[in-house]
């Protein structure tokens, strides 16, 4: 199961998903799926999020690219609540689960 984190909406997994498989999401083109049914606006908001808690990239233009957090979330693999790798996973972006730092 998906840890989810309090912050997160529904649409968050939808825009992930499609992020992953596109390689990258426009918001305008993220807007026009049938998977996500909310304005521009918040598909924007929930972009923007997603990059401050480091499952997205954004690349200009409201261009945004999925992380290897955004991966390992989509995976089950990460904790997006407590920002940690579930598991031992990769531990390049800080602690793992244990909350010790791995090399």
């Amino acid at each position: 199961m998906r840890q989810s984190g309090t912050w997160m909406t529904i649409w968050d997994d939808r825009i992930l998903e499609i992020s992953r498989d596109e390689d990258a999401g426009r918001v305008g083109d993220l807007t026009e799926r049938d998977a996500i049914r909310i304005s521009p606006s918040s598909v924007s908001r929930r972009c923007k999020k997603l990059a401050e808690h480091g499952l997205l990239t954004p690349l200009g233009n409201g261009v945004y690219t999925i992380t290897e957090r955004g991966e390992a979330y989509l995976d089950e693999e990460y904790d997006a609540e407590n920002e940690t790798y579930l598991n031992g996973g990769d531990s390049r972006d800080g602690p793992s689960a244990s909350g010790t730092t791995q090399s």
